[in-house]
């Protein structure tokens, strides 16, 4: 299973959840991750992001921001967004209709109920704002892992 996580600019929450959840799944799953903006591309994740991660023991310093392509559509089972503002904007980039089902929102995919919920952006913020960002992330990265394992098993 391919496995879609998709943010701004891709340096920070994208980066962060694609660390967490690679750690989180068995090797039969493939997860990268995305922008919907090009201005960061072939960047490092933010320095920032880098830290807090290599803090849990994940290193996400060899990712490279890219912006979601078509290709994506096709090659990826799940995609995974931020928030709302980055959700609507890669389903406006649907050009066909079976790929709706394959678009969500990251917090609405952890099986709790949870609607509309947004994973904030620390980009403007402090340290802080970034570990929070992280805590979030692997929490909801637990609770979507078993939900894709599960599926893959079904």
């Amino acid at each position: 299973m391919k496995i879609l996580l998709v943010c701004l600019g891709n340096i920070c929450r994208s980066p962060l959840a694609e660390g967490v959840l690679r750690e989180k799944l068995p090797g039969d799953f493939f997860v990268d991750s995305a922008g919907i903006i090009s201005v960061h591309e072939g960047k490092s994740p933010d320095e920032r992001a880098v830290k807090t991660a290599s803090n849990h023991q994940i290193d996400i310093s060899n990712q490279r921001s890219r912006p979601i392509t078509d290709a994506d559509f096709e090659n990826f089972d799940k995609i995974y967004c931020m928030d709302m503002r980055v959700l609507n904007e890669v389903i406006s980039k649907i050009k066909n209709e079976r790929h709706h089902e394959k678009v969500s929102l990251f917090l609405s995919a952890t099986g709790e109920g949870i609607q509309n919920a947004e994973v904030p952006d620390p980009y403007w913020g402090e340290m802080d704002d970034f570990e929070n960002v992280f805590q979030l992330l692997d929490s909801a990265c637990h609770k979507i892992a078993a939900h894709l394992r599960n599926e893959l098993n079904n």
